[in-house]
């Protein structure tokens, strides 16, 4: 194995920072005067954005909530980029500071060895065949994976029976080729109400499984972005009078949600956002076409059979695709190695996997 610091001299006590990062947020440090040494798993910068993401995505919030520290959004950019556009940003960002990531590297582990004070980082190369382990030396350690490292793959009863085609919602790409197909989405979070849309928009005839309570804002409230808004409001009100607020304009703007399947939680969306990590969903036309029918919203899944899913409630619908929105979970706990208390710190909300 060799060993690496992440400095020029030879003491590794002078070594700054190493960084661990699939998140837009790994570039920050350049910024700064630190000797940093980035670690990217991928091959490419926003690896997430360029290969696990529909080609209809946009930024769910204005994009001066979305840029890193400065260098802003070019200004001909919309409020709210695109998926492409976000990409040209974050590598004209990387170009900009001169960040050259080492790519390809896989963390097996990262420990903080007591005796010599310093993080000990092992990797592993992915570029090639061959195996190649690197132990890099490092003062700090910034984890900067976010909450999307890995897919959330439910067990269904009668799931490898169903036979037609069954896909996670990051390699969904767009619904062109499902026209006039059935295909049921299972999830009601962001991604499962707007890969519906997609498949609504394509002339498919999707069905949303929705389990579980979720909360539906509206992306704008009067012409203004809901989360500014909701920022604003903080600054002054206390959380829950600003949940009760945000649930008075959502109901004035998009009616009573409950009329079309979707109920929502006791809880308010900021609280149950700080204290369970549930994001609530950005309504951009998808409740639209709930209302109209064409997407239709179901109960929980019983089983699949070939060709077909069965519901708890027992009804039985024929579908030829299957795309699972059932949301991420972070990888962390398997290779940071801390106490278990610090770890809970560090990642208590990407633990719980989103949209579902």
């Amino acid at each position: 194995m060799t060993v690496l610091t992440l400095s020029s001299s030879r003491d590794p006590k002078e070594a700054d920072m190493a960084r661990i990062w699939t998140e837009p947020n790994f570039l920050v440090p350049w910024t700064v005067n630190l000797d940093v040494g980035l670690l990217v798993q991928a091959d490419c910068i926003a690896s997430l954005w360029q290969k696990r993401t529909y080609d209809r995505l946009k930024l769910h919030l204005p994009k001066q909530f979305c840029q890193l520290p400065k260098l802003p959004f070019p200004e001909h950019f919309p409020e709210y980029p695109t998926k492409n556009q976000f990409i040209e940003y974050l590598e004209s960002y990387a170009k900009h500071f001169d960040i050259n990531p080492q790519f390809n590297k896989c963390v097996q582990s990262a420990k903080y060895d007591e005796a010599c004070r310093l993080w000990r980082v092992k990797t592993v190369s992915t570029s090639d065949s061959t195996r190649s382990e690197v132990e890099y030396i490092c003062q700090s350690l910034v984890v900067a994976t976010g909450d999307n490292a890995e897919r959330v793959m439910p067990e269904i009863e009668g799931l490898q029976e169903f036979g037609g085609e069954v896909m996670h919602a990051c390699d969904y790409k767009s619904g062109e080729k499902y026209h006039g197909k059935k295909v049921l989405v299972v999830g009601c979070g962001n991604s499962g109400m707007e890969v519906s849309l997609d498949l609504c928009n394509h002339n498919a005839k999707p069905s949303m499984v929705v389990r579980s309570s979720v909360h539906v804002l509206p992306r704008e409230i009067f012409g203004k972005s809901t989360f500014l808004l909701a920022t604003l409001m903080m600054k002054w009100l206390p959380l829950w009078m600003v949940d009760k607020l945000l649930l008075i304009l959502a109901w004035l703007i998009l009616g009573k949600i409950d009329n079309y399947g979707l109920k929502r939680p006791s809880v308010g969306p900021l609280e149950l956002k700080n204290t369970q990590g549930k994001t609530p969903v950005l309504d951009i036309g998808a409740l639209e076409k709930i209302r109209s029918g064409d997407i239709a919203v179901v109960p929980a899944i019983k089983r699949f059979f070939p060709g077909m899913v069965e519901l708890v409630n027992g009804e039985k619908l024929e579908m030829d695709s299957v795309v699972l929105a059932t949301g991420y979970r972070s990888n962390v706990p398997y290779w940071l190695q801390v106490r278990k208390f610090v770890l809970s710190l560090f990642i208590l909300y990407p633990l719980l996997p989103f949209g579902l």
